[in-house]
């Protein structure tokens, strides 16, 4: 399953910036330099970026400018320890729209919080949500996602994974991997979604911003 990329000019139409505004936010650092993918196209060499991590990244500069200057934003969007120090309650998962009400009441309870919800909690109700929102899973397939976060992703070297959820002759199952992460299947399974931690967390960092600026 490719990497779903968004090129440059549908980039700019669709989030209604500019080109100096997203160029300066690379000279600035607020976007990685490694997001500006330089492809070969039938008009000549064209610009894309990963569409989920930049549309999310976009939202959260947007988001925090009336708050943070450009290098203050820049070190915070870069900086993960900013965030695994913030602590959520229940009632800011429902207020900000975090995940929804069904996955926090139905996975909430199972993590054990007591002074709210840290960082690498919400990564986890946030991939559930994803899938559940989009209907691409059944409650049964949720329980298997959120105990297999639980279980497996601190048992990886990094951060850094990519989650594979597929179905063969109607059994789903999910493979958890270290990314970048590439395999190959058989041709009775069928690839439901992928998930890539660098896209859940930058779609968090953007819900979670508040946090940063108060």
């Amino acid at each position: 399953m490719e990497e779903d990329l968004i090129s440059k000019k549908q980039l700019l139409e669709l989030t209604g910036i500019s080109y100096g505004q997203l160029y300066r936010w690379k000279r600035k650092q607020l976007i990685p330099e490694e997001w500006f993918i330089r492809k070969s196209t039938f008009t000549g060499q064209e610009t894309f970026f990963p569409k989920d991590m930049i549309l999310s990244r976009i939202d959260n500069i947007v988001n925090m400018k009336d708050g943070l200057s450009l290098d203050e934003m820049a070190d915070k969007l870069s900086d993960k320890a900013s965030f695994d120090r913030v602590s959520v309650s229940s009632a800011e998962i429902i207020e900000r729209n975090i995940v929804s009400s069904v996955t926090l009441g139905k996975f909430g309870e199972r993590l054990g919080v007591k002074n709210g919800y840290s960082f690498d909690q919400l990564t986890y109700l946030l991939a559930v949500d994803r899938l559940l929102s989009a209907g691409e899973m059944n409650m049964e397939e949720a329980e298997l996602l959120f105990r297999t976060l639980m279980n497996k992703a601190s048992n990886l070297e990094s951060e850094s994974w990519e989650l594979f959820f597929i179905r063969k002759m109607g059994v789903s199952s999910f493979i958890l991997a270290q990314a970048p992460a590439e395999l190959w299947f058989d041709e009775g399974v069928k690839l439901v979604s992928k998930i890539l931690s660098a896209d859940v967390i930058e779609q968090l960092k953007g819900k979670l911003a508040f946090k940063l600026v108060e």
